[in-house]
This record gives C-alpha cells, sequence and structure tokens, in this order.
C-alpha cells in the first residue's frame, strides 16, 4: 500500500508534511489536479520531494509541481530490486501504453531452440512465447549469449543456417557440413528421424546445464581407461575439458527458462528481517517477508522457517509478456553493479540447499543491521 499526503491551499502544510518524511529510497507518484501522475524512484525521498515541491527564489529550468500537485502517494523500499518491481508495478498501472519506454526496461537475450521446425535450429530472442521451444537464458547480453550459443553448437551436429528448409541432393549445402559439423539435413544425408535424435541430445544438454553431456563422455573415459586404452580415454577427456570450458561461457542466471528456480534475498525496511523474491520453475512468484521469529523467548529454528516458507511458495498465473518482464527485472538487477543482496539457485524446490541458503540470509541480514 502506498501512503497519501493530500495537498491543500496551505503550503506551508505541504513543507511541514515534506520535512517529515525520511531520506529513505522509495517509489512515488505526485498527482496533479487534472491529467496523469508523475511517477519517479528515488534513495532520497525528502530531498527529492523538496526539489519538486518546494519554492525557489530564483526562476530555473528544473520541473517544479508545487504549485500544481494535488496529492503524493509514496512508499519506502528496502532495496534496489524492491524499488524496481514497485516502480514496474506501478507504471503498469498507470502507464499501460508505455511503462516499458518509462522504465528504459530491455528484455534480455535467450538463446531458443526452434521445435516448431521439422529440422530445428537455434537462434538468439528477446522475447518468450507459447510455442514450441526452449528458452535458455537469460544472458548478460546478446554478445554473451552469441558467444554461448556459437561455441555449444561445436559440440553437435545441429544445423546453424536460419532458413527453412526444402531437403534436396541439389542444395549446396555449406561450411559447415563440409567440416562434418552438421548433419547435413538440407542434402538429404539424414532424414528428419536421424536428425530429431541429434536435437534430443542438444535438448537435453540444454535443459541439465551440460550434465547429460559431461556424464556420457565421463562414462566413455573411464571405460575406456579401463580398458587400458589410453589414447582414446585421453581424446574423451580432452572432450570433457571442452564441454567445461563451454559451459563456463553461461553467464550466471542462464538456465532453460522453464526450469529456472532460485531465490533473491534482499535488505527489509522492517528490522531483523530480509525480502525474499522467488522464481519457480521460470515463474515470478509473491515475495515473502522473512523474519527472525522468537517463541517464548527462545529463537525458532532458522532451518525449520526457511523451510516452512518454502513450502507455501507457488507460481503466480501471469502472462507470457509479465512473465517475460519480470525475468527482465531479474536479470537487470543480478546483471547490475547495484545489486544489493543475494541470489541462490537450485534445481529443483525439492532439491534446496538450506545450509546454502541459511548462510546467504544470515549474510543479508547481517548487512542489514544497524
Amino acid at each position: 500500500m502506498m501512503t497519501a499526503i493530500e495537498i491543500g491551499e496551505n503550503l506551508a502544510e505541504l513543507d511541514a508534511a515534506i520535512d517529515a518524511l525520511p531520506d529513505q529510497p522509495a517509489v512515488f507518484l505526485l498527482w496533479a489536479k487534472e491529467g496523469e501522475p508523475y511517477l519517479s524512484r528515488t534513495g532520497v525521498l525528502r530531498r527529492r520531494l523538496r526539489r519538486l515541491l518546494t519554492e525557489r527564489e530564483r526562476p530555473s529550468r528544473l520541473l517544479n509541481l508545487r504549485h500544481t500537485a494535488a496529492r503524493i502517494e509514496y512508499r519506502l523500499t528496502g532495496s534496489a530490486l524492491e524499488s524496481s518491481i514497485l516502480f514496474y508495478e506501478q507504471a503498469r498501472r498507470y502507464f499501460p501504453d508505455t511503462y516499458l519506454r518509462l522504465m528504459k526496461l530491455r528484455m534480455p537475450p535467450y538463446v531458443k531452440l526452434v521445435l516448431n521446425n521439422e529440422f530445428p535450429r537455434s537462434h538468439i530472442t528477446t522475447h518468450l512465447t507459447r510455442g514450441a521451444g526452449l528458452y535458455f537464458g537469460p544472458f548478460r547480453s546478446r554478445v554473451s549469449a552469441e558467444r554461448f550459443e556459437g561455441q555449444f553448437l561445436d559440440l553437435f551436429q545441429m544445423r546453424r543456417c536460419q532458413e527453412d528448409l526444402v531437403p534436396s541432393p541439389a542444395h549446396p549445402g555449406c561450411i559447415y557440413g563440409e567440416m562434418a559439423m552438421c548433419l547435413r539435413p538440407c542434402q538429404q544425408v539424414v532424414g528428419a528421424a536421424e536428425y530429431a535424435t541429434e536435437i534430443g541430445r542438444v535438448a537435453e544438454f540444454l535443459r541439465t546445464d551440460g550434465r547429460s553431456l559431461l556424464e556420457s563422455i565421463g562414462h566413455s573415459r573411464d571405460r575406456l581407461s579401463q580398458e587400458m586404452m589410453f589414447e582414446d580415454a585421453a581424446r574423451q577427456h580432452k572432450r570433457f575439458e571442452k564441454v567445461q570450458d563451454v559451459l563456463r561461457l553461461r553467464d550466471e542466471l542462464a538456465r532453460d527458462v522453464d526450469r529456472l528456480n532460485g531465490v533473491a534475498i534482499t535488505p527489509s525496511l522492517e528490522r531483523d528481517a530480509v525480502e525474499m523474491w522467488f522464481v519457480r520453475d521460470g515463474a515470478w512468484c509473491a515475495p515473502r517477508r522473512f523474519g527472525f521469529e522468537v517463541h517464548e523467548g527462545k529463537p525458532v529454528s532458522l532451518d525449520q522457517q526457511l523451510r516452512d516458507t518454502f513450502a507455501r511458495v507457488a507460481p503466480g498465473k501471469l502472462s507470457v509478456r509479465e512473465r517475460q518482464e519480470y525475468l527482465a527485472l531479474l536479470a537487470r538487477w543480478y546483471y547490475s553493479t547495484w545489486r544489493d543482496g543475494e541470489w541462490l539457485s537450485f534445481d529443483s524446490y525439492g532439491e534446496i540447499p538450506y545450509r546454502k541458503l541459511v548462510n546467504a540470509v544470515s549474510r543479508v541480514a547481517r548487512k542489514n543491521a544497524p
């Protein structure tokens, strides 16, 4: 809920009300007597409102709404992520046609495996859809997404061309086919079924964060070593290291989006508490304030409190567009230089590393302690 201050005819009361406000981070709305509100966020609420609503002795080009504002609405925030989420939700509410431009919010890039094509391929996109496809991301930038895509494709024989194929023996093909880095479906060297088998390997590689390929190569290497075929085992070990090098090119948040699970832990306005922002199966969930409870004078187990909290997390009912925009807000916060808090990712909500979670919550709480 936003706190409201009505502005009457007595502007001295307005000055007193502004002076009583804290100089803390906040999101605020200034409502004029007519027309749309002025929406903004700030790290110092009182100072910012003074600049916008205080009488100036000299003419200035700076925006001044002293004689046009009718009401102030504001809400204090405890972190940059909370400010960003609140600003986004207010902007969507009051500026439904222009809120992305108002926020300067850009969608992060993903590597998409296009599965609704007879001969699937990959490409870089900034849009999520409901159509058949596997989205791997979000990445920090298009450059990092392209770098990862180019390197991981070297591990498989999936086509890199972007055309809608009409396979024919007369097709000219490309350099990747000549280098045995493509199965050459364009030239009918393989059919759709055989090509689909390779695509299944690609999809499993992305869904498991590379574990499927690492395990396969690792088993082959160990078997060859036991059979004393050391040269072949050494080649498999080099392949193993190459896959590891490719996986290191992933940005930290990059996952199969439908398997993106984690929690952002940020400072809270309330003492002895943190804010928790959940992502489950790539969907944004309702945040929760996590406090350190005391029962009958004794603190409650932090581990048990966290288990109870995570047991109640359920994905929100979001449209594809809302899901994409919340993930964009998470990516902007996580990849920024002004990130205030910690992000902990995990494979699923059934495999939460509670020891790491307890440590992360404790670190954020200590930083937030007065």
